[in-house]
């Protein structure tokens, strides 16, 4: 019997998705939940797993081919028929080279289909020899133009400019550039930011913040709390819970702007941002003021590793009243973050660094960490975001204050 393949129901506000990759060739033996194809779109990767034990019949769309919800993609035989071409299917298994691909994350397989490589002519330098974009990226630099079987002359002053074929090398080495097509969720994040610069009043406050207090508390304790809950204590769990005491204490920080009107939030549903292949996504810490440190650091570890395989869900990065910006893993010390609208403010966090200090009439060498809060000046007044930054400082240089929540 014959069952279809369909495409699942996509997030709110997302109207058509595109077909990224497919897992599963015509006449390949499948197995129910098991992942069939990736759709991307402009804020997720859906897998698309199958709805039944068979083979793969046919497939009706094709890798970068557009999609809308519950279109038919494909279709899986899963009756009697597809028991014989199962056997079929195992006799020949064991004469078919690996599957390369096995592991492999949508962004490299896209490029290894968009570019038709085959994907035994690259080194996976991921995890258990996985194929990553970076991976497929460096593939495509070092590949030759062109045939070069006849010996290379000296190009003359007036050549005429090289031929740019899209996506590829230019075929002159000693001005590389490539193009390659804009992701949807990279064509997203384009729009969302120049729509925040465009439709918000935004300004950005700044502090410091002495974080040896939070930096002696974690060393105390970091391998008591690791063996006790079985993931490792961070500084975001730290600016996580400062930050949701901040909002309780300034609820219109915690606030955004519907039409002509002002929503207060009664919860504290606090994104943290993470860096993909893909992109930035925001995954939220739903009622962040509700959690213990080790509850936010396990959350944002399993968030981590979703992300990173793509496996994030729309109900993952969708809502959110405020949103924390970690520059300071990549060696940011200042920036001015753009807000993540509707929400009417966003943290970020920099590197820590030594720096002098003057404490009791001395000079001293301490850890500090430059934070910023760029807020919609809409509805957020100077002052207000002056004092939740103060706050936000404050709980950090007393954590047992936060911690006992006094």
């Amino acid at each position: 019997m014959s069952m279809e393949i369909r495409v699942p129901a996509l997030p709110e506000s997302v109207s058509d998705g595109l077909i990224v990759a497919w897992h599963k060739q015509p006449g390949d033996a499948i197995t129910r939940d098991e992942a069939l194809v990736d759709i991307e779109t402009d804020k997720v990767v859906l897998e698309v797993p199958a709805p039944n034990d068979g083979v793969l019949e046919s497939i009706l769309i094709n890798s970068g081919d557009t999609v809308v919800a519950d279109q038919v993609i494909g279709i899986i035989n899963d009756g009697a028929m597809a028991t014989a071409m199962q056997a079929g299917e195992a006799a020949a298994a064991a004469e078919k080279p690996v599957d390369r691909l096995a592991g492999t994350g949508p962004a490299a397989r896209k490029l290894l289909a968009d570019y038709e490589i085959d994907p035994a002519q690259i080194n996976g330098t991921g995890p258990g020899g996985r194929i990553t974009k970076a991976d497929v990226l460096a593939f495509l630099r070092s590949r030759p133009a062109e045939d070069k079987t006849e010996p290379e002359r000296p190009r003359p002053a007036t050549a005429a400019a090289p031929r740019v074929t899209p996506g590829l090398p230019e075929l002159d080495e000693d001005r590389p550039q490539q193009r390659v097509p804009m992701s949807r969720l990279r064509a997203r994040i384009a729009e969302r930011m120049l729509h925040a610069t465009q439709s918000t009043a935004m300004l950005t406050t700044f502090n410091e913040v002495n974080m040896q207090p939070v930096m002696e508390l974690r060393s105390r304790y970091k391998e008591a709390f690791e063996q006790q809950h079985g993931v490792r204590l961070g500084f975001m769990s730290f600016f996580v819970r400062a930050s949701a005491e901040a909002l309780k204490r300034h609820p219109d920080i915690n606030a955004s702007i519907d039409g002509d009107e002002i929503v207060y939030h009664g919860f504290c549903d606090i994104g943290v941002a993470i860096g993909t292949e893909r992109g930035l996504v925001v995954p939220v810490l739903r009622n962040a003021e509700y959690m213990s440190l080790a509850e936010i650091e396990t959350y944002i570890l399993e968030y981590a590793n979703k992300a990173r395989d793509g496996k994030l869900e729309m109900e993952d990065i969708t809502g959110g009243t405020f949103t924390i910006s970690n520059g300071g893993v990549f060696g940011s010390m200042l920036s001015t973050p753009i807000l993540n609208p509707p929400q009417s403010a966003i943290l970020g966090m920099h590197k820590i660094q030594d720096r002098p200090v003057a404490e009791n009439g001395q000079v001293v060498i301490r850890p500090i960490m430059y934070v910023a809060l760029t807020y919609d000046h809409r509805i957020v007044d100077g002052k207000s975001a002056v004092t939740f930054l103060k706050t936000i400082k404050e709980l950090l240089e007393e954590p047992a204050s936060m911690l006992l929540e006094i």
